[in-house]
């Protein structure tokens, strides 16, 4: 029976938030717990790519998970129609020389996709154009994109639901469930054990406010560049093993020195950067499912694909707590995999 299940959902990040309007949306009473300040998590500094193919392609973590990616991204249409989201579906280009561009498409093929290939003349205009190593680019049109602002109308659902938002822990007693969706933070270690599977990684990102480019999301060896409302995106470091989260000058730095060779039009243009902290399981795949404690529900470990997951991993939350299937992805994901 949903009607009257006390669930409190720790971490005000995508997962958390998806988590509580799956809940909220099923008659649960949901309470939302984060300490930090609205969009102030790897989520709300994320490019929000929903990019199975491009990463499974760039990504050898990413590559096995090309299946459940794939099923996840079937997710967002619905989900992006329920809670007024607006999606990009303009694709992603993949650039390269000549030598990168024919082993991503071989690589591709080997996954039965075939990606179109654009020349150089053929891409899109961008400020200052391309990189004289750019050669031309694959056409990846699966690719989807979620703008990082969305947090916060996912944020206002959840209360026009009926979520409670707290800046404070979750309470120890009076719950159902208690759902982990905390990130990086080993703060609930005590609870969900399970959490020390998971390592921080530190992202940078660099925000162009004076520029802009409204085409496909553009990913290069070493950087990408993505549209945004506020302007021009450049992305991203991978810092593994770091867990804090303030901007550091001279990775930013070095990272708006490597989108240069790129797109040359960014030389001497002034950014701002931003950095947020992801956490990842060894394999690259979220904890999801209940933890060994008694009534603790984990959602925590996305990688670089949170955004992309998060639909899953709300409704698999959702089904956890309600006594119901959580689907076909349940072993792949589950909590426990990592324990000894």
């Amino acid at each position: 029976m949903t009607k009257g299940l006390r669930i409190a959902v720790a971490g005000g990040g995508v997962f958390g938030l998806a988590s509580a309007l799956a809940l909220a949306r099923a008659g649960a009473q949901v309470s939302l717990h984060d300490p930090g300040p609205a969009g102030a998590n790897a989520s709300g500094v994320a490019a929000g790519m929903l990019a199975p193919v491009s990463e499974a392609l760039t990504d050898p973590t990413a590559l096995p998970h090309l299946d459940l990616m794939m099923a996840a991204l079937d997710l967002w249409p619905d989900f992006a129609r329920t809670w007024d989201l607006v999606l990009d579906r303009r694709g992603a280009l993949l650039l390269g020389d000549e030598a990168r561009l024919a082993t991503l498409s071989l690589s591709a093929r080997h996954l039965g996709i075939d990606l179109p290939a654009l020349k150089a003349d053929q891409l899109p205009a961008f400020p200052g154009g391309y990189g004289a190593a750019i050669n031309g680019a694959l056409r990846v049109q699966a690719d989807q994109r979620i703008d990082a602002a969305s947090l916060g109308g996912l944020a206002k659902a959840a209360a026009a639901l009926g979520v409670r938002f707290s800046v404070a822990p979750p309470p120890a007693q009076d719950l159902d469930w208690l759902v982990v969706a905390t990130g990086p933070s080993r703060d609930l270690v005590a609870e969900a054990p399970e959490l020390a599977a998971l390592e921080p990684i530190k992202g940078h990102i660099l925000r162009y406010g004076d520029l802009a480019y409204d085409g496909p999301v553009l990913r290069g060896p070493g950087a990408y560049a993505a549209p945004a409302a506020a302007g021009l995106l450049i992305g991203a470091t991978m810092e593994t093993g770091i867990a804090d989260p303030q901007v550091q000058d001279d990775v930013a730095s070095s990272l708006a020195r490597a989108s240069i060779a790129i797109f040359p039009g960014l030389a001497d243009r002034s950014w701002t950067p931003a950095a947020g902290v992801r956490a990842a399981t060894p394999d690259g795949l979220p904890l999801v499912g209940p933890g060994r404690t008694p009534g603790v529900i984990l959602a925590a470990g996305a990688r670089r694909n949170g955004w992309l997951l998060a639909p899953l991993v709300g409704a698999m939350v959702c089904a956890y707590a309600l006594g119901q299937d959580p689907g076909i992805w349940a072993d792949r994901l589950s909590a426990g995999r990592f324990s000894a």
